[in-house]
């Protein structure tokens, strides 16, 4: 049965930081590229970075270029994703699954990101 089970969300001001884990199980995670997408509300599910299975490339949304980072770590079976110079339009729930572009399995729980002052 696979489960995506993500983590670190919570409360930050604009300009903070969050680290976002989610630890995937149920499948070979290291045959999977992996990304992260977000949904605020009122909007749709958004895309939101990708990484190759053993972390060769990377992509990002041009919304989150330069202050977001995602990595792995396939021992861990585990994505992460780095979130620095948050701002209010981050605001979301936060998702990651498998594959890139098109979600694999069905979604976890997610984890709130909330950037106010």
């Amino acid at each position: 049965q696979v489960q995506l089970v993500e983590s670190g969300g919570g409360l930050v001001q604009p300009g903070g930081s969050l680290i976002l884990s989610c630890a995937a199980s149920g499948f070979t995670f290291k045959d999977y590229d992996m990304s992260w997408y977000r949904q605020a509300p009122g909007k749709e599910r958004e895309l939101v970075a990708g990484i190759t299975n053993f972390g060769s490339s990377r992509n990002y949304a041009d919304s989150v270029k330069g202050r977001f980072t995602i990595s792995r770590d396939n021992a861990k079976n585990t994505v992460y994703l780095q979130m620095n110079s948050l701002k209010p339009e981050d605001t979301a729930v936060y998702y990651c699954n498998a594959g890139y572009k098109t979600p694999f399995y069905t979604w976890g729980q997610g984890t709130q990101v909330t950037v106010s002052s």
